[in-house]
């Protein structure tokens, strides 16, 4: 079966589209074949830094005929109506159709349209210039003397040449002819913008391929992410080194060259006083270079002076300008970045107008980091037009961390392995909640946003802070995202629950809540923030005593129910131990414990049989109360005759007074085997004993030990809530 090559060849494609790009081309042109009747087998994208290609197999040659039929009026219709339907069937005399008869409605028209089918050629030329035309960049341009004519061809950046060949292994590809903005369709490519630019013909994708390769293209992206990680990887070997791992970057960087070539370049030791993240944020940022460590140092271990860059040329010298001119450009980068450091570290010019921030918020102006929370509050920065400043958000973190810590920790916790007073712990709380955002005003994290929260840990270690409060400036802001740790330090851990909780209950006394999708604040990240922390620490917080607004509990409802799923735990059990109403359901943690439980019940045979029981006694309860029907205030002992009724009476009490110990411990294990105990008395009950007595006195008695059933399962969970 013929095969289908395409090729859209342009001046340049950002690294940061090209893998969309190539995806919707496959999207476009394969429903734009299936759409016109075509099959194929299989179809592959490709993208290097100036080409999107696409290799289609097995494409049909042809599509096949169609024969449609096209019910039409009676025979007897007006004239108009007739007309109507040849024009719409596009037959030229009423003699072209048929009659058919049907019993009821009589005889009618009826008209077979015959469409035969089209060479795969031909639907491919008048698919592609609208996909070309309507491609969807997220930016394109124009260019050239045809830009300033209406409509002309948009393409992110200049479109040079298009080829497009369609034809089966055995046989001479055909070139599918078709124009675009003029640029007519051919079998022709080049290669490498410097090693390789002369033209070449292409017949099929295997040629098409190994001619690039020929002409200084790699053209599979995931195949030059390879050859830069392996090369990589050997350079620093030679040297006693190791690349540090980064593989967005590596995504990038094989985005910008065709033909990639791994060159090492160095800068000056003086410059790896600078924390290594600032290092590598900095080359990382402004030349796309990786850095290296010591071979077997880890994560911890500092960054060597070598650094790795690769160019998308051949040099005649191996690369040696290359690398002395990038290494020109990090050394005046690591420069700037020194400057901030340095800066950083020093009083600022103005630090005596900062005193009344300071005694406002409890600073010592003669460490650094507390002159920029000083200088953060005094500059009045917004945090929010209707939530105040950010040092006014600061000093309610701070209360309210200090709040957290004695409700979290009421007996003190381990820190640094010294286990410390609940008061002491308040006060290293206090203390990092204020310094969290002050390194918002600093150098450092005004050239990278990105690196706030660590390079306060950086200044704070070097003021001489607690590792604790070190640990919790950079951790405050966990986790980001699902795949980002929580918090381990108690400090950190109460720090990062007051930070989420005032953006919610902030956000929500002003009525900034999320809608739909719509999210601008992460309000959802933050509550997700909060049940993570609460539930991987084990963490006994009650949430009422913070968040005032009732709608704010139920939104940590909802992200605790997307939570759980996400775990495995059944959506339905969580409305079920919700729906008790409990006061607890403000404690995430008991909530999450309950399911558990629960789930683990229901998956016994003492479960499943006491939650059918549960829902026969519910379901008659329903119907008589539905009726009107006396049901007694308690059970009467006196009445019960039947020796099933008196074994769930005393079954049901046995099960209330274990419920109640257990719940009271919340021991919700012991809570589950306490409602077991009433599997075998409930089912011989129902089994023998008839509810509705003709006896009015025995009937409500009766719904009344049905009526103590549906109380004692509703202690634990909403039974009727449960699925199944």
């Amino acid at each position: 079966m013929p095969d289908l090559l395409l090729e859209l060849r342009s001046e340049e494609i950002p690294a940061r589209m090209q893998r969309k790009a190539a995806g919707d081309l496959k999207k476009l042109v394969t429903d734009a074949l299936v759409e016109a009747g075509l099959t194929y087998e299989g179809a592959r994208e490709y993208w290097t830094p100036r080409r999107l290609t696409l290799d289609v197999r097995g494409v049909d040659a042809r599509s096949k005929d169609v024969v449609e039929e096209r019910k039409g009026p009676r025979t007897d219709a007006p004239a108009k109506a007739i007309e109507g339907f040849l024009r719409g069937a596009g037959l030229s005399s009423i003699e072209d159709a048929s009659v058919q008869s049907d019993p009821k409605k009589g005889d009618f028209y009826v008209a077979t349209i015959r469409k035969p089918g089209r060479a795969a050629e031909e639907i491919i030329a008048e698919a592609m210039p609208k996909i070309i035309r309507d491609f969807p960049w997220p930016k394109s341009m124009r260019w050239g003397p045809a830009s300033a004519a209406p409509g002309s061809l948009r393409w992110v950046r200049p479109l040079q040449s298009i080829l497009c060949t369609f034809g089966p292994e055995t046989e001479e590809p055909v070139v599918v002819d078709f124009e675009v903005g003029g640029i007519r369709s051919g079998n022709v490519t080049a290669g490498h913008r410097f090693h390789a630019p002369e033209p070449f013909k292409v017949r099929r994708f295997d040629d098409y391929a190994a001619g690039l390769e020929k002409a200084f293209v790699v053209l599979d992206a995931e195949r030059r992410k390879d050859i830069i990680r392996h090369d990589a990887e050997n350079l620093a070997f030679a040297r006693g080194l190791e690349v540090v791992p980064d593989e967005g970057l590596l995504d990038e960087v094989s985005g910008l060259v065709e033909w990639p070539v791994t060159l090492m370049g160095a800068f000056e030791a003086e410059f790896l006083q600078i924390p290594p993240e600032v290092i590598q944020l900095t080359i990382k940022a402004n030349q796309k270079c990786f850095v290296t460590r010591p071979q077997g140092g880890g994560q911890t271990s500092t960054l060597s002076s070598d650094f790795l860059l690769v160019s998308n040329i051949k040099a005649t010298d191996g690369g040696a300008e290359i690398a002395r001119g990038n290494g020109k450009v990090v050394r005046a980068r690591l420069s700037d970045a020194l400057y901030f450091w340095e800066t950083d570290q020093a009083d600022l010019p103005d630090v005596a107008s900062l005193k009344p921030s300071a005694e406002k918020l409890g600073l010592n102006l003669a460490k650094p980091l507390d002159q920029r929370m000083a200088k953060l509050d005094a500059l009045g920065v917004t945090f929010h037009a209707k939530l105040g400043t950010q040092g006014e958000r600061v000093a309610r973190i701070a209360a309210l961390a200090e709040t957290i810590a004695a409700t979290v920790y009421p007996d003190g916790a381990e820190l640094a392995g010294e286990t410390i007073s609940a008061e002491e712990l308040k006060r290293h709380v206090k203390r990092a909640a204020l310094l969290a955002k002050a390194d918002l005003t600093t150098e450092a994290v005004g050239e990278f946003p990105e690196l706030q929260g660590l390079m306060g840990r950086y200044y704070a270690g070097l003021q001489g802070e607690h590792p604790s409060v070190q640990a919790a400036i950079e951790d405050h802001y966990k986790p980001l995202g699902p795949g980002d740790q929580v918090p381990g330090d108690p400090v950190a851990i109460c720090v990062s629950l007051a930070d989420k909780l005032d953006m919610l209950v902030g956000f929500w006394a002003i009525d900034e809540k999320p809608t739909g999708s719509k999210d601008p604040y992460a309000l959802r990240r933050a509550a997700l923030g909060v049940i993570r922390v609460v539930l991987e620490k084990a963490l006994t917080l009650r949430l009422g005593g913070f968040t005032p607004a009732g709608d704010l509990l139920a939104f940590f409802h909802d992200r605790l129910k997307v939570q759980l799923r996400d775990s495995g735990a059944r959506h339905d059990l969580v409305d079920a131990v919700l729906g008790t109403g409990s006061e607890g359901n403000d404690d995430l943690l008991d909530v999450t414990r309950r399911v558990e439980a629960l789930g683990s019940f229901l998956a016994t045979e003492d479960g499943k049989n006491l939650l059918s029981g549960y829902r026969r006694a519910a379901n008659i309860l329903a119907a008589e109360e539905k009726k009107g029907t006396a049901i007694a205030a308690k059970v009467d002992l006196a009445l019960l005759s039947e020796p099933e009724e008196k074994l769930l009476a005393a079954a049901i009490d046995r099960a209330e007074i274990e419920l109640t110990d257990a719940l009271q411990t919340a021991n919700y294990e012991q809570a589950m085997a306490g409602l077991a105990k009433l599997r075998l008395p409930v089912d011989a009950f129902f089994e023998k004993v008839l509810v509705n007595a003709e006896d009015e006195g025995v009937r409500a008695n009766r719904l009344a030990l049905l009526s103590r059933i549906r109380a004692a399962c509703g202690q634990v969970a909403d039974f009727s809530r449960i699925a199944g």
